[in-house]
């Protein structure tokens, strides 16, 4: 194998994850295909086999433990990069229904090669998020929508809450941040007709502290979010 399967079992079990043959299978080829693509796109700067195992595929299966995720969700991954959180949350639960928002075509092109050699299914849009969230087709659909480190909590928020249902949930894959981004995050919530739900602290596999921060979603947004990026940039909620 490509990937230490001990390590990638063990380090899912870390967060509630069983694997199956099959899915460990679909890892080992993701993780090999990700570093030979590489090569030619940038797709991640962590291309060490453990490392892809404890920083991208079990960091991402912690959604699964913190979240109500399950096979009847609609989500949405919102720059979604090199596929995560979304593709290891797809290979636990194939029968998931996911929608991948990148703007970035060379990564979507990555994207939709490994959905077709892992034999999983997910709608892939190229389109910039605060597009997304003005577009019919998107706006307030999901259950849950994540971002995983693509900006500043505040940013994020505007990105991703609008893609939400009433009801659903926000849920910002983070590092360490400081005060002032958690504070002007938290405002941007409020703006956006949410609130916190939750701010769960972990580690992962390797001791690299992880926050998750959860909004949920009281009511409907305002037309005018999210606004456009010029907007955005300059003026931040």
């Amino acid at each position: 194998m490509f990937i230490s399967k001990e390590l990638l079992i063990n380090s899912s079990k870390e967060f509630g994850v069983n694997l199956n043959d099959e899915a460990i299978d679909r890892f080992d080829i993701y993780a090999k295909e990700l570093v030979e693509y590489n090569k030619k796109v940038n797709l991640t700067s962590i291309t060490e086999p453990d490392d892809i195992v404890i920083k991208h595929f079990a960091d991402s299966i912690a959604l699964l433990k913190f979240s109500d995720i399950n096979s009847d969700s609609l989500i949405a991954d919102v720059g979604t990069g090199a596929g995560f959180p979304s593709i290891p949350i797809l290979i636990v639960l194939p029968e998931i229904r996911i929608t991948m928002f990148e703007a970035v075509n060379k990564k979507l092109e990555f994207i939709r090669y490994i959905l077709s050699v892992l034999g999983l299914n997910a709608e892939t849009v190229h389109m910039r998020a605060e597009e997304a969230g003005q577009n019919g087709k998107y706006r307030e659909k999901f259950d849950f929508v994540t971002a995983r480190a693509v900006a500043q909590l505040r940013i994020l928020s505007e990105f991703c809450i609008p893609l939400l249902k009433t009801g659903g949930y926000f849920l910002s894959m983070k590092g360490v941040i400081s005060d002032d981004e958690r504070k002007s995050g938290y405002e941007s919530f409020n703006k956006l007709n949410s609130e916190l739900y939750d701010n769960i602290f972990y580690s992962i596999h390797n001791g690299d502290k992880r926050n998750l921060i959860i909004a949920k979603k009281i009511s409907h947004n305002p037309s005018k979010y999210p606004r456009n990026m010029s907007q955005i940039s300059k003026k931040p909620l």
